[in-house]
């Protein structure tokens, strides 16, 4: 499928640099970290652009009686393999990831000689954007480009440039803090030495106690056993043994503190919190987090190809959600059923719903008890038609 460009411009295309990753914004706490280095937000963020690429994205035109799905090469170019260099998932998993981590990603559509996509390659910074009377120019890798010539996928719009998107790094930086200050604690905690079970209190001088040397043979001496789980043997005037309860994790409550920034992290991010590890899987809030958060993302993506990938005005892109919410396959199948029997589905499509092959006699649409065809259903005998059907 053709596409007409509008305004066309010289300019050097972008270099086969490109094909590397974005690289995340980051977010300065007692040091240098980025946002995508912190566990929590990296497992939420990454699992809503798992589902994303997930989808698959169809070439959709309108009709009079509804919408119908179009396959032809541009369709499966931007499904399968929008990119030389990567498959239709990983595309869509870099776009879904570095919208959520930067909030804006762009991507270069490249056309050869007869106007056809040959590729949408992604580029590897966020390039500076300089507002013009209108629209703006991305200055990237010593290439200017105007705004109706690549794809500008952003989120978050900012107030004072809405055309440019904003992530999530200032409003998580505090509970990035928190995770990160968390895990070390735990660290520190787990590989301490200074918070020993036991203290054995030694009679003997202070030089004799005070090497290495000298403790280790006061133990070896009296405290070092064979085998494990024999009793020590220590003169009762010379050394006395206590022990004590170090702290634990939940003294400090760290566990509680861990799970309340978690929550947050997944409040921030609108994903539930069973995705972090917090609570159990609910199918009821998993449907309500694909209908909301995720295809709310997803047609963020669908606008922004279809204003600048098509003209006819008949077209659009649509990502099919079905695939993602968690039916069982016996409620897939009651629903499939009951369409069928009422001449909604044709037994094909009951079968594609539920992953089966088609069968040979399943494509016509049937009604009632009879399974007739739709179109004879007038020439039932009790309805006074000639013929006993």
């Amino acid at each position: 499928m053709k596409r007409t460009k509008k305004n066309k411009k010289t300019r050097a295309e972008p270099s086969k640099a490109m094909v590397q990753f974005l690289t995340c914004d980051s977010i300065e706490i007692s040091g240098y970290t980025k946002l995508s280095d912190c566990p929590e937000i990296r497992s939420g963020i990454e699992r809503i652009a798992e589902l994303i690429a997930s989808m698959t994205i169809h070439l959709m035109k309108n009709g009079e009686d509804g919408d119908i799905r179009v396959k032809n090469e541009l369709a499966k170019k931007v499904d399968i393999n929008p990119y030389s260099l990567m498959t239709g998932y990983n595309f869509k998993f870099w776009l879904a990831k570095t919208l959520l981590l930067n909030g804006n990603a762009y991507v270069y559509p490249k056309f050869n000689s007869d106007e056809m996509l040959e590729d949408l390659i992604p580029f590897i910074e966020i390039p500076t954007i300089i507002p013009t009377d209108c629209g703006y120019i991305a200055r990237f890798m010593g290439g200017n480009y105007f705004n109706d010539e690549i794809l500008h996928f952003s989120i978050n719009p900012k107030i004072d440039k809405p055309f440019i998107g904003e992530s999530y790094k200032v409003v998580l930086r505090d509970i990035i803090k928190n995770l990160r200050q968390a895990s070390k604690t735990t660290n520190e905690f787990m590989s301490s030495k200074v918070m020993p079970s036991l203290i054995v209190k030694v009679d003997s001088g202070v030089a004799e106690i005070a090497s290495e040397e000298g403790r280790e043979s006061v133990y070896n001496n009296y405290l070092a056993t064979a085998n494990a789980g024999e009793p020590w043997i220590i003169p009762a005037e010379m050394l006395e043994v206590q022990q004590i309860k170090p702290l634990t994790l939940n003294d400090i409550a760290i566990k509680d503190t861990v799970i309340l920034d978690k929550k947050t992290v997944a409040s921030i991010l609108a994903i539930p919190p069973f995705l972090l590890g917090i609570g159990d899987f609910n199918e009821k809030e998993f449907n309500n987090f694909i209908r909301t958060r995720v295809m709310s993302l997803a047609k963020n993506i669908e606008q922004e190809l279809t204003k600048k990938l098509l003209i006819s005005p008949d077209l659009y892109w649509k990502f099919n959600s079905r695939s993602l919410y968690a039916y069982s396959l016996s409620d897939m199948s009651k629903v499939g059923t009951e369409l069928y029997i009422r001449g909604i589905m044709t037994g094909n499509e009951v079968r594609d719903w539920i992953g089966l092959s088609p069968l040979e006699g399943l494509s016509e649409l049937v009604i009632l008890e009879n399974y007739i065809p739709l179109d004879k259903i007038g020439e039932q005998k009790k309805l006074g038609g000639e013929n006993d059907v």
